[in-house]
This record gives C-alpha cells, sequence and structure tokens, in this order.
C-alpha cells in the first residue's frame, strides 16, 4: 500500500467557530499577535479573551505569536509567552499559572496517523502545569502533559509526560536532573 494524499479527508474535524469568526481571527492575529511590533500585552489579552479564550491576571505575550484557536487556549495567572511561540491549539491548550513558555517554543496539538495511507489527522490535548519552564525553540507534541515545576530545556522534544520537578533535555527528552526551588 502507498500513502495517497488525494484521499486525505479531515471532514470530521470541528474547529469550534463558523468560517467567518475563524477567518476574523485570522485576520486579528496578523494584525496584532504575529507583528514583530509590540502592542501591549493587556491589548492582546483582551483580544484573545473575545475570541474566547481564558487568560488569567498578569500574563505577558511578547511580540510575533501565533495563536491558532484561541477558543481552545487557557493561560493561567502570571505566565509568561515569549517571542516566535506558536500555539498551534486544534486540540485545548493548557497553560497553568507562573509558567514559562521561552522563544520560538511550539506547541503542537496535531499530528497525522503515519500508517493511515491518506495521513489522517490525530489531534491531542497539551496541558503544561503550573510552574513549568519551556525553554526556546523546545516542542511539545500533541497529548502531553508538562508536569508541575518541570522543564523543559532549549531545543527538546517532549512527546511524553514529564515528571514534577524534573528537568528534560534532549530528543528525544529525557530526564538529566532534578530541579530544586531554593
Amino acid at each position: 500500500m502507498n500513502v495517497d494524499l488525494s484521499k486525505f479527508d479531515n471532514a470530521w474535524y470541528n474547529p469550534g467557530r463558523s468560517f467567518p469568526i475563524r477567518m476574523l481571527w485570522l485576520f486579528t492575529n496578523a494584525l496584532f499577535l504575529q507583528t514583530s511590533s509590540n502592542p501591549s500585552s493587556k491589548l492582546k489579552v483582551l483580544l484573545l479573551r473575545l475570541f474566547g479564550a481564558r487568560i488569567g491576571h498578569g500574563v505577558v505575550l511578547k511580540p510575533a505569536i501565533n495563536v491558532k484557536y484561541p477558543w481552545n487556549l487557557e493561560i493561567g495567572d502570571h505566565s509568561w509567552i515569549g517571542e516566535a511561540v506558536w500555539l498551534d491549539s486544534l486540540a485545548p491548550i493548557t497553560i497553568g499559572s507562573n509558567v514559562c513558555v521561552s522563544q520560538g517554543v511550539f506547541l503542537c496539538t496535531g499530528n497525522h496517523d503515519w500508517g493511515d495511507p491518506s495521513f489522517g489527522l490525530i489531534i491531542q490535548p497539551i496541558k503544561i502545569e503550573d510552574g513549568a519552564w519551556v525553554g526556546a525553540r523546545a516542542m511539545i507534541l500533541p497529548g502531553v502533559t508538562v508536569g508541575f515545576h518541570s522543564i523543559v530545556s532549549a531545543g527538546a522534544v517532549i512527546s511524553k509526560n514529564t515528571d514534577p520537578y524534573l528537568i528534560y533535555s534532549g530528543n528525544p527528552a529525557v530526564a538529566v536532573s532534578h530541579r530544586e526551588l531554593r
């Protein structure tokens, strides 16, 4: 059997909002979030909330962020989202309180079934628990929970859940140390 992308069908997938709302978000995202100029975090938070995101107090949103579907996004209090972060929220992304998501991180809730000749879409939520830190250019894959106060080091690829208070590095990421808060 061979891969046949002409048979790809994701008609089952419901993005959660009507086509006009998705198009309005596409323009809003491009004008205010994806721009490398720096509209205030307060304006970006307001716009995300208007489109259904649940965002806590004291959240910092840096320039050039890309949010696929804000209605699938929840961010707790006092969390930071760094420059050029891509929140590919085909499924829910939940970011706890006091979380740092560093520059260039990719949170990917969608993938494809590589055993399916038509390359079927697979979506699973991502959760980043309170106090975690995801380092620059790391990638978090579908279905992963980043544990309470754990660290994902720069460039790591996380395909499985991380345990609390551990530091993960590499591709595939493995636990390399214990995090001690003083």
